[in-house]
């Protein structure tokens, strides 16, 4: 297995009179052996994130920088290299909603058995990893609840056994015991050596089974750290609102609203939600280089 080395990785999309800076100058090394947490807002870039990895962003998308993958770029890599070489192979991915993924016509085995047969995976202890019972891979999509819909996903991700997963969003809409069970799932993935990027706004979750914790607004990571830091002794204004917002904790929303990604500051994108902005932060901060970084002018 090997790292994934992300640097200075920035994507944004044309669009008629406008562009939108979706990721802007992201670097992250992901290992194996450990779970990263990318949390912040909707329309941060965590997605846009994932989709370049990936090669699934649109036509209008530039990117620039690279994402190193042992000797491939997958920034520069091209779809066929993607499809061949990496999806479901190296990197498996949850996606957001997945019984939207799912083809409607077919059923989970039937499913499951191909994405095996072309991955060369065991679809039956791909299905077994994911806690799904035989009675359920005879469903077809509508069939499934909300949370077997998550563990059909969860198998198809993991039958290539893949040494990184990314999970986007994969607790949305699910009850509390299954939120439990996937989190368990993805813990022992972490345990046998393998990797997870935990993409999510549920900060219990990342709390509780990430290594490390990246914050990420308005396009750019603003704090990463060992998950206990960045979360119970927060370095960035907007790190610490975030954890002041847990319902065990103050309970306070983060005032304020992100600034458009069409219309970034020169300076620190936060600065006009942040009590303790200066002028000083009409310049933009870079990311220190310590085992718990942060962006920010005047850190906490």
């Amino acid at each position: 297995m090997v790292n994934l080395e992300i640097d200075r990785l920035s994507v944004r999309f044309a669009l008629t009179g406008a562009t939108v800076e979706a990721v802007n100058d992201v670097s992250l090394r992901i290992r194996p052996g450990e779970c990263v947490a990318l949390v912040g807002e909707s329309g941060c870039g965590k997605t846009v994130l994932a989709s370049a990895l990936l090669g699934f962003l649109p036509g209008n998308a530039e990117t620039r920088g690279t994402a190193k993958l042992g000797d491939t770029d997958l920034i520069a890599a091209t779809d066929h290299e993607l499809a061949t070489k990496i999806r479901g192979r190296q990197i498996g991915l949850i996606p957001q909603s997945p019984a939207s993924h799912l083809t409607p016509v077919r059923t989970a085995r039937s499913q499951l058995e191909e994405a095996a047969r072309v991955l060369g995976g065991d679809a039956v202890a791909a299905a077994e990893r994911a806690g799904l019972e035989p009675e359920h891979l005879d469903r077809y999509p509508h069939e499934l609840s909300g949370g077997m819909a998550q563990r059909v996903a969860n198998a198809l991700a993991l039958v290539g056994n893949p040494w990184l997963l990314i999970a986007d969003e994969p607790t949305t809409g699910l009850d509390r015991d299954l939120v439990d069970g996937l989190l368990d799932e993805f813990r022992r993935l972490v345990d046998d050596g393998h990797a997870v990027l935990l993409i999510t706004h549920d900060l219990a979750a990342a709390h509780r089974i990430a290594d490390r914790i990246a914050v990420m607004y308005a396009g750019r990571i603003v704090e990463i750290g060992p998950a206990h830091e960045v979360l119970d002794n927060s370095r960035h204004p907007y790190s610490r609102g975030l954890a002041n917002a847990l319902p065990d904790r103050a309970f306070t929303p983060v005032p304020g609203q992100p600034p458009l990604l069409t219309d970034l500051p020169a300076g620190c994108a936060f600065a006009p939600r942040c009590d303790q902005a200066t002028p000083i932060c009409e310049e933009r901060p870079v990311l220190t280089d310590d085992p718990h970084a942060v962006a920010c002018h005047l850190p906490c």
